[in-house]
Formats: C-alpha cells, structure tokens, sequence
C-alpha cells in the first residue's frame, strides 16, 4: 500500500513539474545538456598609416623673463605660420608645451671653489603638427628650422580611424575562432552549434603599435630635407568563443 502511494506522489509531482511555468526541461538549460568547444580566434593585420605627427620646439634665451618668452614666441608663431604655408587644418594644430625658467652659470671664487649664479633666464614653446601630407613631413622639418626652431621632440605616425582597424581585426579573429571550432567538431564527429560565448579581447591588449622617434633630439640648421620612412601600424586581436556542440 505504501508502494503504490508513494509512485502515486511521484507521477503527481513530475507532472506539477512540466506544468509550472519556468520550470526548464534539461536540454533547454545550456551547459546540463549541451557540449561545448571552447576556442581562442587570433587575428593580426598591418596597415600603411594615414597621418604623421611632430613637435618642433624652440628655446630662447633672455636676460629678463619676457625677453626669453618672447624670443621663442616669435619662433613658435614662425612655426604656426610654416603650418599654414602647408595648408594643415587648425585641428590638427596644437601647443603641446611652454616653459620658463632662470639659468644659472657656475662662477670660479676666490678660494677655488665653484657657485651658482642666475644667468638670465630660458624659455620654450612647442607645437604639436599632424601632416596628412606625409611625403612633406621632412620638407616641414627643414624649413621649420630655417625658421627659427631648433627643437624636434619626436616623430610618430598613426591613424585618424583606429577604432575602424582595431574593429576589422577583430572580426577576422571572431572568423578564426568560428574556423577552429568547425574543424574541432568535424575531427570530433560532431555538429558545431550556436555560439555561447564571446569575450574579446581574450587577453589584455594595447592600442594599435605605431612607430616613432626613439627620443628627443636636438635638430641643426641646414642640410636637406629630414629623411622619413612611415612603415606600417600593427593591430592584433584575440577573441575568446565557446560554441555548443548541437545535438
């Protein structure tokens, strides 16, 4: 009697269970029923840049604060001026830096020894030019220090459009990854499913790698125009997907 009360309740109760609503079959409920084949899609991709960059800087010196300011705004309004003769927009004009500061020289004393003392004063400004015209960019260089500057605090190319490289690439490493998991389920005998899914980036990763001066240098006037190459801007992407394995 017990027995046939107790499979009574059972039926009852699995049947309260496929009537109540919510109450998920097993092959409805992902990761109970399905397999899964888990990848990492790579991609990797170099492009030609489409703009140059540089700051060309100038120092002065003055015997006063306003003497040494202006000795290098005068250059640094040369250099906007050059900018201007190359037709590059405002927007892609920029002070990057202005310093002032005192000087001081070391003076020999009487008993040998060496002392500071104020030796007028140094100042700096800085421009900040984007050249889409990168065949001019060496051409710029050379007559901004016909110019008056004598600065060049690096060189570095990029693109106005980043997001649209790094967006490209990791497509194509979505498209690995989906390549991976169909030749895993063709070598397993089984039917790749939908995407479970997705993480991107699958690791830690920068921005686009552009190439650029190594450092500072102190330009000198004369000579030719500054030779340049622009190279190519690397954007890589890892794309993390779980597919499921269909039934």
């Amino acid at each position: 009697m017990r027995r046939t009360q107790a499979v009574a309740l059972s039926a009852l109760l699995a049947l309260v269970l496929l009537d109540v609503p919510g109450a998920a079959r097993a092959e409805d409920r992902p990761g109970l029923a399905e397999g899964r084949i888990s990848v990492v899609g790579r991609a990797r991709s170099e492009v030609a840049p489409d703009f140059a960059s540089v700051e060309i800087g100038v120092e002065a010196r003055g015997a006063t604060p306003a003497a040494a300011l202006d000795g290098a705004s005068t250059a640094a309004k040369a250099i906007l001026a050059l900018a201007a003769d190359f037709k590059v927009p405002e927007a892609d004009l920029g002070t990057s830096a202005v310093t002032l500061q005192p000087v001081t020289r070391s003076v020999r004393q009487a008993d040998g020894s060496f002392a500071e003392k104020p030796d007028g004063y140094r100042a700096a400004n800085t421009v900040r030019v984007r050249l889409a015209d990168m065949g001019r960019l060496g051409d710029l260089m050379r007559r901004a220090l016909d110019g008056g500057a004598n600065r060049i605090d690096g060189v570095g190319f990029g693109l106005r459009d980043p997001d649209a490289a790094e967006s490209a690439v990791r497509s194509a490493a979505m498209k690995d990854a989906r390549t991976q998991a169909e030749r895993l389920a063709e070598a397993a005998g089984v039917t790749l499913g939908r995407v479970v899914s997705i993480q991107s980036p699958a690791t830690a990763s920068g921005p686009p790698i552009a190439f650029a001066a190594p450092a500072p240098m102190r330009a000198k006037r004369g000579g030719t125009p500054v030779p340049l190459v622009a190279g190519t801007i690397e954007t890589a992407a890892d794309v993390a997907a779980t597919f499921a394995i269909a039934p």
